[in-house]
């Protein structure tokens, strides 16, 4: 079944499909890379003050993500048909590759 027949009742029931979908090392890496940029990005934007910060965080965020699918795992980000799912998903993923749940 592909991503656009599927729907989910809950977050702990898309977060598996999730993982599926970043089974490719070089895919994870780049999410995580992209993740660590976007909290880098928060904070200078914070003590700048700068709104222009919300757009880095956008770039840096997907820009790393969307070049970890298109390229590595070859799939279309779940971010097109579940954004909110799929951006808790990363912040998950990132946590549990902080804590060695998921190898880096």
């Amino acid at each position: 079944m592909n991503t656009a027949d599927r729907s989910f009742a809950s977050f702990a029931e898309f977060y598996p499909f999730y993982l599926s979908e970043h089974s490719n090392h070089t895919s994870r890496r780049l999410h995580f890379i992209g993740s660590c940029g976007v909290l880098l990005i928060l904070a200078l934007t914070l003590w700048s003050g700068n709104p222009w910060g919300i757009a880095g965080m956008l770039a840096c965020g997907y820009g790393f993500a969307w070049v970890g699918h298109f390229f590595f795992e070859r799939n279309r980000p779940a971010t097109f048909k579940f954004p909110f799912y799929s951006l808790a998903g990363d912040w998950v993923m990132f946590k549990d590759i902080l804590v060695g749940k998921i190898r880096f």
